[in-house]
């Protein structure tokens, strides 16, 4: 089996692969003073459950944006699994994705996972939009090249905000209001956080297409993408899972062309 760690800036999630099967994950927030310990107790009982055991697992992949929290997650890995994790810097080398941008270096391990994912799912001209911490809009060209994005305020940290900054303005929860125009302060709120960022989605969407000059098929992934899939037709597809399978694809093509 293969488990394939995304850890992001918010959350961290442990998908757990029987080949081509997803048959679990599990999410934790992200902490760079967790211990390979502490994670090490919270996965096993988690997977105790699903009746996988430490010695069925036989290949690690990890995907971090987070770099302090790179060690006790290799710790984890090699200590507590008995293999060698691979990184996404190691598995991109060998499955050698065209990156169109001036800095390669900089983009980031879950967006790569997720061009190799909806080039494979999907084929063709990409964009995908993943709601995390950021928002992120992603171009894939129909070689499954990856040329350039938009890196935005996610909607959790716009509302955070808003919350700190203003004294009078409560915490809220993501959600579409039931009219454009608030007729208080959450329904307010609601709408602006909501609507605004269908109005970013439509606006950026376009302007991409009227810059590339041709139509991309749209695919949202994070866990908000339903939402908004829900009420825009620019998002054509949603794939919560669309990070761990970029993950399992590029474990299998490193080890298929170390083979």
């Amino acid at each position: 089996m293969l488990l394939a760690i995304d850890s992001g800036n918010t959350n961290a999630v442990f998908a757990l692969f029987d080949g081509e099967e997803l048959i679990a994950q599990w999410r934790c927030s992200s902490d760079s003073r967790r211990t390979a310990d502490e994670y090490a107790v919270w996965l096993t009982q988690l997977m105790m459950l699903k009746g996988v055991t430490p010695a069925d697992i036989d290949g690690c992949i990890i995907s971090n944006v987070v770099p302090a929290a790179t060690r006790e997650l290799r710790r984890l890995i090699t200590g507590y699994f008995d293999c060698i994790p691979l990184s996404v810097e190691e598995a991109v080398a060998g499955y050698n994705i065209p990156i169109r941008i001036a800095r390669p270096e900089q983009v980031g391990a879950d967006r790569l996972a997720n061009a190799v994912a909806a080039h494979e799912l999907y084929g063709g001209s990409l964009i995908v939009v993943d709601f995390g911490t950021a928002t992120t809009f992603d171009m894939i060209d129909p070689d499954g090249g990856y040329s350039g994005g938009i890196i935005a305020p996610g909607i959790n940290l716009s509302m955070d905000a808003l919350y700190n900054a203003a004294a009078r303005l409560p915490r809220i929860a993501v959600e579409k209001p039931e009219a454009v125009i608030g007729d208080d302060t959450v329904s307010a709120m609601q709408s602006g956080v909501f609507w605004g960022y269908i109005g970013l989605i439509e606006g950026l969407v376009s302007r991409i297409q009227q810059e590339k000059e041709i139509q991309h098929t749209v695919i949202g992934t994070g866990g908000l993408a339903p939402l908004f899939h829900e009420t825009t037709d620019s998002i054509h597809h949603v794939n919560r899972d669309l990070t761990v399978i970029g993950l399992r694809l590029l474990y299998e093509a490193y080890r298929k062309a170390s083979a």
